[in-house]
């Protein structure tokens, strides 16, 4: 987890390293209270002359899952897969739901029932803000919760199981559920609601905000005592862990046998803050069912809240978007690099999407047209890579008294310059071989060459890259300043 230092309240603060899993073989349930979110869009130029508000001309109208469709549509984003399973109506607005979520590969199933109307959010929105929601729930208390012979069907078939909690109805025996998920070996994140917690005991982790866990444990007067009760609510429930979200704080989880584990926010800027909860829920149950540690879905969940914020209503993080922020937030070192050093840097750097630029040479004496050749090619893409000639490979192509200076010198001072990102040594004649290792999305080399000439160039471009030719400064040469300096 990397270096772990201390805050002043003495309590620990991990510093953001991870690594993301494979979450596509993950199998997730949802379970919980099913909403409609729907968005009208238009312009606002006049005020009403029946009333002091803004009228607003809808141009576009969009549907969206809601409540825990919106955990679900999360899970998928990240790539798992998974099912949602709540009660809704017989109605248009169900079936709007089931359309929308089967486009998102997510299974439904649903428990309709005639007598209900599916709950459904009207938010009217104009130049990018939110003017007024509108709720559609008539007479949504439910007889009955969803049926637990379905639940326990459905428990059977999936890794891990969620409870997405809006008071609705949908989950009036919580612990049923809990019980029957814990005895088949498998965990449950709720993401709570209401004043009573114990109705969620034995969980493996529930997600309150801090609001919310204010109300059950009772405003803190300063940190030691919020984090005196958070431990104490989390041995009380009977819980693996307790994670409470706490907005500009950042989040903090409480563990047995731990101390608690405080997490900074990530967001950068909030845009709207709806449906964040649902992300950390559905980030932090996808990493937990792809095997990761409690701490480090954490910091999962800590990274896709920050990105969502930044999007508008009920919003979702794509696996993409994480290993993009990730790589703000752990910036990958630069300067010279073994071999294999090099190939873990790229996996995570292509995975990030960046484009990645390669040449190769000798670079003895680095003089100023290699300098601007250098900037040319650092200029095609994200990250530039120097494959350097060993010593005794300059010697054989160069011949006696080659090279002027060392290869770790000349590694050394290519490094420093601005435009170059990594710099490695080869030892073969060619860089073919390291080439074909690396498969850069853009293969460069300077001089009269054609591409099918250039050394690794046949294994770039059967990946679907590129070899690009660049002209060298005239009048500018190693060999040149070599026969200048000798008199």
């Amino acid at each position: 987890m990397g270096i772990i230092t201390a805050t002043s309240s003495n309590h620990w603060v991990c510093p953001l390293k991870v690594t993301l899993p494979d979450f596509s073989k993950a199998k997730i349930l949802v379970i919980g209270d099913i909403m409609l979110d729907r968005y009208w869009h238009g312009g606002t130029s006049r005020i009403s002359p029946e009333a002091p508000v803004p009228v607003v001309n809808v141009q576009e109208t969009e549907d969206r899952a809601g409540g825990a469709g919106n955990v679900a549509l999360n899970i998928s984003a990240l790539g798992s897969q998974v099912t949602l399973c709540g009660i809704t109506g017989q109605d248009e607005a169900a079936d709007s739901l089931s359309k929308l979520l089967d486009g998102h590969n997510i299974q439904c199933a649903f428990d309709q029932r005639a007598h209900q109307n599916t709950i459904t959010k009207l938010r009217i929105i104009s130049r990018h803000q939110q003017l007024i929601r509108l709720d559609f729930e008539k007479d949504f208390s439910l007889q009955s919760g969803i049926d637990l012979e379905l639940v326990a069907d459905l428990i059977s078939q999936h890794d891990l199981v969620v409870l997405s909690d809006y008071g609705k109805g949908t989950l009036q025996d919580p612990q049923s559920i809990i019980q029957a998920a814990r005895k088949a070996g498998k965990p449950v994140v709720v993401d709570p609601k209401g004043t009573d917690f114990t109705k969620y005991q034995n969980a493996t982790v529930i997600t309150p905000n801090q609001s919310e866990f204010d109300l059950i444990a009772g405003s803190s007067a300063n940190e030691e005592e919020f984090l005196s009760k958070g431990q104490t609510q989390r041995e009380t429930l009977k819980l693996d862990a307790l994670l409470v979200t706490r907005s500009e704080k950042g989040m903090a989880l409480f563990e047995e046998s731990h101390e608690p584990f405080l997490q900074p926010t990530q967001a950068r800027e909030v845009f709207d803050v709806t449906g964040a909860g649902d992300t950390v829920v559905a980030a932090l149950a996808t990493g937990l069912a792809s095997g990761l540690d409690l701490k480090t879905a954490t910091q999962i969940a800590n990274l896709a809240a920050g990105i969502v914020v930044a999007k508008l209503g009920t919003a979702t993080a794509t696996r993409q978007e994480l290993l993009n922020v990730m790589l703000q937030h752990q910036p990958l070192s630069q300067g010279v690099v073994t071999e294999s050093e090099l190939l873990e840097l790229l996996q995570k750097s292509k995975a990030s999407g960046e484009t990645i630029v390669m040449t190769n040479g000798c670079f003895d004496i680095l003089h100023a047209g290699h300098v601007t050749y250098l900037k040319q090619a650092a200029a095609l893409g994200d990250r530039l890579i120097v494959a350097v000639n060993s010593d005794d490979s300059v010697h054989r192509l160069k011949g006696e008294g080659r090279p002027v200076n060392p290869v770790d010198q000349r590694m050394e001072v290519l490094a420093g310059l601005a435009s170059v990102d990594w710099v490695v040594e080869f030892t073969e004649d060619t860089p073919a071989r390291l080439i074909g290792e690396c498969l850069p999305d853009i293969l460069v080399k300077g001089g009269d060459y054609k591409p099918d000439q250039i050394a690794g160039g046949e294994a770039v471009m059967n990946n679907g890259g590129q070899v690009i030719i660049l002209d060298f400064v005239d009048g500018v040469s190693t060999t040149k300043i070599i026969e200048k300096a000798r008199g």
